[in-house]
């Protein structure tokens, strides 16, 4: 077996989860988190069981109730809604997504058309469309750009964090093509993360007979890595959720890879499946060190709260928020457990 490193949550998964988890063990339920805190089955039942209510309209949290809001980024009309309800607040919103955020915001605020490659209906893109509804174009294929109005205003690409370079590349020629003083980021929108996991994917691939992807069909990253497994030339390729999801006729090499949204637990566990008889081996493609610290309102929170430190969060006896850096999120889910 191949085991792909980087792999599974990134730094954005990472604090979410953690800072859901800190909401859980402060208050009591129900906890309410607008859509789903990462797009990950077995994350979201986990929090279910611990009496996280998932909802898709602010709307359905009762006044005063404590909201999370999703790492995929919400609306500024759905952050406002939320604020009005009363209840406290905490916005999980991976930082990429909202340098995408500001970008949009400012580019259409000095007259830009926006062009934005993304997945129509997917959470991150629904939020980012949002913030500058009428200056703002959606394009999911090469073939969309030929469809995008000409104004006459000047034209800025930007993309969803969880976009293979498989679905950039095209429209991104295309776009230039059509609009030559096309203006980009300094810095690509692509989330390093997911880039980093394709990249490790795409080392393996072309020596396995299979590749398995472990994560949810309604995680865009996770798809991604099923398309750079079968770009990359690997005969087979398979996305499951979990070890029950194997088929039992797997042989030769196996590669194994996880979405942003996959908790390392379900990384061992498909190992312990497939139990390769010749043993695993990783491969690393290169380390990762970033680092999200809690959203603000969590680090409040916590500091606020001075017996948060000894909640079962595994936590080491020190300054709750210092001590976030030093956990790991598979770790803290793997720990909680219903009341």
């Amino acid at each position: 077996m191949l085991l792909a490193a980087p792999r599974g949550f990134c730094a954005g998964v990472e604090m979410a989860i953690k800072a859901l988890a800190w909401m859980v063990r402060a208050f009591e339920p129900p906890i309410y988190c607008y859509h789903e805190i990462v797009h990950n089955r077995l994350v979201v039942e986990r929090f279910r069981e611990l009496g996280v209510v998932f909802v898709d309209e602010i709307a359905e949290v009762p006044p005063g109730r404590p909201v999370m809001l999703s790492a995929h980024g919400s609306a500024p009309e759905v952050v406002r809604a939320a604020t009005e309800h009363g209840g406290y607040v905490v916005n999980a919103v991976c930082p990429l997504v909202t340098k995408v955020h500001h970008e949009v915001k400012v580019r259409a605020g000095k007259g830009y058309a926006v062009v934005y490659v993304g997945h129509e209906g997917h959470d991150e893109a629904v939020g980012t469309m949002a913030v500058a509804p009428d200056a703002i174009h959606l394009v999911e294929h090469e073939d969309d750009v030929a469809l995008l109005p000409d104004t006459g205003q000047p034209v800025a690409l930007l993309a969803q964090t969880t976009l293979s370079h498989h679905d950039w590349a095209g429209v991104l020629d295309a776009t230039r093509r059509r609009f030559p003083e096309l203006w980009m980021p300094g810095r690509s929108d692509l989330c390093f993360a997911t880039t980093n996991r394709q990249s490790a994917l795409i080392q393996i691939a072309q020596r396995c007979d299979a590749v398995v992807v472990i994560g949810s069909a309604n995680s865009s990253n996770t798809v991604a890595l099923e398309k750079v497994a079968t770009a990359a030339g690997c005969p087979r390729v398979l996305r499951v959720n979990g070890p029950d999801e194997l088929p039992d006729d797997l042989t030769g090499t196996i590669g194994v890879t996880a979405g942003a949204s996959a908790p390392e637990e379900l990384v061992r566990a498909v190992i312990a499946r497939l139990d390769p008889t010749e043993g695993v081996e990783e491969v690393a493609y290169t380390a990762e060190a970033e680092y999200f610290p809690p959203p603000r309102e969590v680090r409040e929170l916590l500091g606020a709260i001075d017996a948060v430190a000894s909640f079962a969060l595994a936590a080491p006896a020190t300054a709750p928020a210092t001590a976030d850096r030093d956990l790991a999120a598979s770790a803290v889910l793997a720990g909680l457990a219903p009341p």
